[in-house]
């Protein structure tokens, strides 16, 4: 039963709709005609849109690879545009009411660092002279930063510079004070040889007294052992003294022999140190030398992260859509074909539930 009354209630909707058919098709064919004629008489809007890449620079990981690196986050960027935060200035600029760049939008385009911005306006040129006015102090904000950046590798590389020429200022002077300890060990070395001269001289000297000394002390024996008296007894006198003047002389000899080798052991451990001076200056060169290496890759590592700063710059220039964004007809007529069946098709129930009413 309830299924029969389903049935009779559709069949009364679509006889109602049947019987207002010319209707709802007028009604409806009137309001995309009046959407046709809104289409051509209401004014074109354009949109405008410009493309740019923010202010960027590179940095090198351990491993030696380039990681691109904005100044700004392009979100951040798209963000503070959509809101407003640049709209007084720019309708300061242009001389324009703020209201007029409410529809000022920006976004960052996915998986880029590109950030994309437009603009919804009846006049293209004003369109593209706000899109231009708004890159241009965007680009002088995000340039900003950049030039902080450069002049921060400026100054590194500067005072790397200046710490080079210190480095080897230092070993120029490690250089001349090693020539300096040369010309000491040189001197040390010719007084060596000195010394071992006068040494060997000594010991020869010492040895010619010995000899003197025996056979003196050999004639004086033989003298004893024959008993002679007289003037022989005088020449043993004469012996004893001149035995005892070479043995006081054999002593001086012995003193300055023990004196020359004193002045040779000073002498060696002089040379020995100049020598251990000179390898410890050398060390240091070698280090200076190394760290002077390390700075200049350094700098090499900021000359060319400085040549792999780009300031920002548009990708796309302001351009207008090729056809108007509003008002779009397709969207009118859909709009107004739907609008139209509803409203028409409420109106015919409308209508014959009133006559049912005043006919019950």
């Amino acid at each position: 039963m309830n299924h029969h009354e389903n049935e009779v209630e559709l069949i009364d909707y679509l006889t109602v709709i049947w019987k207002r058919k010319w209707l709802i098709i007028g009604g409806t064919i009137v309001l995309v005609i009046a959407a046709i004629i809104a289409n051509f008489i209401l004014p074109r809007v354009w949109e405008v849109d410009a493309i740019m890449v923010p202010s960027n620079f590179f940095i090198q990981s351990e491993q030696g690879t380039f990681t691109e690196v904005v100044v700004v986050d392009p979100r951040q960027i798209a963000s503070q545009i959509n809101q407003g935060s640049y709209n007084n200035i720019i309708a300061t600029e242009l001389n324009l009411n703020p209201r007029k760049l409410s529809n000022l939008k920006a976004e960052n385009l996915r998986n880029t660092k590109l950030v994309r911005f437009w603009l919804k306006e009846q006049d293209v040129q004003l369109a593209k002279s706000i899109l231009s006015l708004l890159f241009n102090i965007l680009k002088e904000e995000l340039d900003r930063k950049i030039d902080v950046e450069i002049k921060g590798i400026d100054t590194k590389i500067a005072n790397n510079e200046n710490e080079i020429k210190q480095k080897n200022f230092d070993i120029i002077s490690k250089e001349i004070e090693i020539a300096k300890i040369k010309q000491g060990i040189l001197s040390a070395q010719i007084k060596q040889e000195i010394s071992e001269e006068r040494f060997n001289k000594i010991i020869e000297e010492m040895k010619g007294v010995k000899e003197r000394t025996d056979e003196i002390e050999k004639q004086q024996k033989s003298t004893l052992a024959e008993g002679k008296e007289g003037i022989e007894a005088l020449g043993l006198l004469l012996y004893s003294n001149e035995i005892q003047q070479n043995l006081r002389y054999y002593d001086i000899l012995d003193e300055k022999l023990s004196a020359e080798k004193t002045i040779k052991e000073n002498l060696r451990l002089l040379v020995k140190e100049k020598e251990l001076e000179i390898k410890q200056l050398n060390n240091q060169s070698e280090k200076l030398k190394t760290e002077i290496d390390t700075i200049l890759r350094d700098n090499a590592l900021l000359n060319e992260k400085k040549m792999r700063i780009d300031y920002a710059k548009l990708i796309k220039k302001p351009s207008s859509s090729l056809k108007p964004v509003f008002p779009n007809l397709k969207l009118f007529v859909a709009i107004a074909a739907i609008l139209g069946l509803f409203i028409f098709i409420f109106l015919a129930f409308f209508i014959e539930y009133i006559k049912k009413a005043k006919n019950p």
